[in-house]
């Protein structure tokens, strides 16, 4: 029984969730291998070589892999999807859209955003925005699972000395193009892989007032999210979004300010070491959740926290 993990990677390093994946499959049993398919990716894949329990990793290079494009990554999965019992990638937007192509090519039931791996052919993933956990049981030959980073811990990116083998790419899909790519920059952590994150909602009231929590986040070294409600409402970006359909969070604290705490956003957050609510409204479901829960009008509460950090 041998697991492939699809590394999510820029080409030059790899991305965070990768390792929660390699953690997944290693409690599949047996070996832990990583493909990794890009364009000048030797960086990537001795990184991937490095990652501890990692047996082998497999590179495949090609120009038309620079980008990531599903269609070809797909292929080249297929290619080498014979040898391996389980085949497992991030639930990110990156192992969203190869893997489900995989599955149908394949034939099988794709098991999604797995969070606990029970046996071989078990595992548990959350259903109904998280307020039930389904256990699932596949009798499919070859396992094609994505795995939420937030149920299983990073696997040392240190410590393993993996071998490096180059295979043959699959021809290119020819059928999809990379056109361009617009990405948010910003100086703060990235939102999934933030240690801390200050989140804003409805009850902030307009965009202008996100500014209001900027200091706190600048002092905390933190991400700034926010709900769907205020995403919709057109005060943030939606790369800002957490939840069920925005981004799923896992950091050691999240600070909520002015959000309800609707299911949808509790999906996305509730897996968070400490959380701190801060509502004017004490019947707010956020302090269901909350770790510690402060009933206070925040525009009086921020200023006033930021001053007690100093």
């Amino acid at each position: 029984m041998v697991a492939l993990v699809i590394a999510e990677h820029d080409n030059g390093s790899l991305k965070g969730a990768t390792h929660h994946t390699v953690t997944a499959a290693a409690q599949c049993g047996g070996e832990v291998h990583v493909l990794v398919a890009g364009s000048n990716c030797g960086a990537a894949a001795e990184a991937a070589a490095q990652i501890a329990g990692v047996s082998k990793v497999l590179v495949a290079d090609a120009p038309y892999f620079a980008d990531g494009l599903a269609e070809n990554v797909a292929e080249q999965i297929l290619a080498v999807a014979g040898s391996y019992s389980h085949i497992l990638a991030p639930a990110t937007a990156y192992g969203k859209n190869i893997l489900p192509r995989v599955a149908a090519k394949l034939d099988v039931a794709q098991i999604s955003e797995i969070t606990k791996v029970d046996s071989p052919d078990t595992f548990e993933r959350p259903i109904y925005a998280g307020n039930a956990i389904a256990t699932v049981q596949s009798t499919d030959a070859v396992k094609v699972i994505t795995v939420r980073g937030t149920g299983f811990d990073a696997a040392a990116s240190t410590g393993g000395s993996a071998a490096v083998e180059s295979i043959a790419a699959a021809a290119d899909f020819g059928k999809s193009a990379f056109v361009g790519r617009e990405l948010a920059k910003s100086d703060r952590p990235e939102l999934t892989a933030a240690k801390i994150i200050v989140s804003g909602g409805r009850g902030m009231g307009s965009g202008d007032n996100f500014k209001l929590l900027e200091p706190l986040a600048d002092k905390l070294g933190a991400a700034m999210g926010a709900s769907r409600a205020a995403v919709d409402a057109g005060y943030v970006p939606n790369d800002w979004q957490v939840g069920q359909t925005g981004k799923i969070v896992a950091p050691t604290l999240y600070i909520a300010v002015g959000i309800s705490g609707a299911i949808q956003h509790l999906a996305g957050m509730k897996d968070s070491k400490t959380i701190v609510a801060i509502n004017k409204d004490p019947e707010a479901p956020i302090f269901s959740v909350a770790d510690y829960g402060l009933v206070g009008d925040l525009f009086e509460v921020i200023p006033a926290l930021v001053q007690e950090l100093g």
